[in-house]
């Protein structure tokens, strides 16, 4: 039995999306091949090679991959899925987006959004999370094939000290169902959310001072800066900069929680976080249920003290 990961990648690396789910797929210890697509992926190719654990990186170079669609995809690993008894995707806009449809055309019911996997019986188990965690199922899928999209942050990314065998693959040409136009994209000089080290996040009570004061302290810490549902709706903060249930699901070595009371929505998608500082007045905010370190505080004296405090240990 083989395993297909589907490769996510900027067109010019690897989103570390791929490490993970390379690493969930190393769960039923079979033969993974990773599949990486692009216009010219020699570079994505020796990045996917070097992933521990993965034991052929399959090729597919065509110029409609410059800029992947569903339908091309799709055709692309209907092609190939005959030869797979599990086909692996993160759960991320590009996962939930292809497989859905992968799974229709070959008929079979894919399990989505899968924080863990047992192997212990007849079929697989696959555990997901139901009302921002606070209920966990298991679901047993008995189908011959398997379909899943799994959440990246609970799986660790698979170190790149493999060197595994490249091979080209053949391409169906393009259906031409649907076009690329563009992207808009928020430039930043920070760190992307989804994959940093460390993220500071505000919520509503910030206000109009939310980059103002935020901005300084991610500067210091090298950090992402994420936001509220909430904060994203008032405006202050840019709707790529949510973080939780229904934003970006994250999991940094340190998360700092600005003045956000903590939601069951917004727990949901930070829990995963090795370290939770929560800063907020409200010494009953459910924030520090959750927190390893909290101080109650007024944030918008706290904040430029840490900052003073972060410059000083820096110099």
């Amino acid at each position: 039995m083989s395993i297909l990961v589907i490769a996510e990648h900027d067109g010019r690396h690897l989103k570390p999306a791929t490490a993970q789910a390379v690493t969930a797929a190393a769960i039923w210890q079979q033969p993974i091949d990773l599949l990486v697509f692009g216009n010219e992926a020699s570079q994505l190719a020796n990045e996917a090679a070097a992933l521990n654990g993965v034991a052929r990186v399959l090729v597919a170079e065509a110029p409609q991959f410059a800029h992947p669609l569903a339908e091309d995809l799709q055709d692309l690993i209907t092609g190939i899925a005959p030869e797979y008894k599990v086909i692996v995707a993160a759960h991320s806009v590009l996962g939930k987006t292809l497989l859905p449809a992968i799974a229709a055309y070959l008929d079979v019911a894919p399990v989505t959004d899968v924080i863990d996997i047992q192997l212990t019986g007849t079929a697989p188990v696959y555990v997901r999370a139901e009302y921002a965690g606070n209920i966990f199922t298991h679901i047993e899928n008995p189908q011959q094939q398997q379909i899943i999209t799994v959440r990246t942050t609970a799986f660790r990314a698979a170190e790149s000290i493999g060197k595994a065998e490249i091979v080209t693959i053949a391409v169906p040409p393009s259906r031409g169902l649907s076009e690329w136009l563009g992207d808009e994209l928020n430039e930043s000089d920070r760190p992307d959310l989804s994959s940093a080290r460390v993220v500071i996040a505000g919520g509503r009570s910030l206000g109009e001072d939310f980059q103002r004061l935020l901005t300084p302290i991610a500067k210091d810490l090298n950090a992402a800066i994420g936001a509220t549902r909430a904060c994203v709706d008032a405006g202050f903060a840019p709707n790529d900069w949510q973080v939780g249930q229904t934003g970006t699901l994250i999991a940094p070595e340190l998360y700092i929680a600005v003045g956000i009371s903590g939601a069951m929505q917004h727990i949901a998608g930070i829990k995963d976080s090795k370290v939770i500082v929560a800063i907020n007045h409200d010494p009953d905010a459910p924030i520090f249920k959750y927190a390893d370190f909290g101080l109650v505080a007024d944030l918008f004296t706290a904040l430029p003290e840490l900052h003073t405090a972060l410059k000083q240990h820096l110099q």
